[in-house]
C-alpha cells in the first residue's frame, strides 16, 4: 500500500479472536483486535494509568484495562468507566490481501 498513509501491521492469520496483540508501528504502541467480525487497532497505552491495553480483556467492542478495569470502546478510543476520562487514539485498519494494515497518525 504505498503512498496511502498505511502501515503494515501482521498478517491476517496472527490474529486470534477476542485477543489483543501488541505492535509497534513507527515507535507507536498500537494494539490490535479481532472481534466481531472486524479488526480494531487503538494505541496501547491506558490513557489513565498507562499501561498496556494488549494486556486486558476484550468483551465485545470493548478492552478492560487490566490495572483497574476500565473499559474503552474499540471503535472510538472513549472511556466507558471512571475514573479513566480521556479517550486513546484509534486508527484505521484496512485488510488487503491477507495483511492488515493501519493509518497510525501520531503520538498522543
Amino acid at each position: 500500500m504505498p503512498d496511502s498513509g498505511y502501515t503494515y501491521i501482521c498478517a491476517f492469520d496472527v490474529l486470534e479472536e477476542g485477543v489483543p496483540r501488541r505492535f509497534g508501528v513507527e515507535g507507536v504502541p498500537v494494539s490490535l483486535v479481532l472481534t466481531e467480525q472486524q479488526v480494531f487497532a487503538i494505541h496501547d497505552v491506558c490513557s489513565h494509568s498507562a499501561v498496556s491495553l494488549s494486556e486486558g480483556e476484550v468483551d465485545g467492542c470493548t478492552v478492560e484495562c487490566w490495572l483497574h478495569a476500565f473499559r474503552f470502546d474499540l471503535r472510538t478510543g472513549h472511556p466507558l468507566d471512571p475514573p479513566a476520562t480521556h479517550p486513546v487514539p484509534v486508527y484505521s485498519v484496512r485488510i488487503e490481501g491477507g495483511h492488515v494494515y493501519a493509518r497510525v497518525t501520531g503520538k498522543p
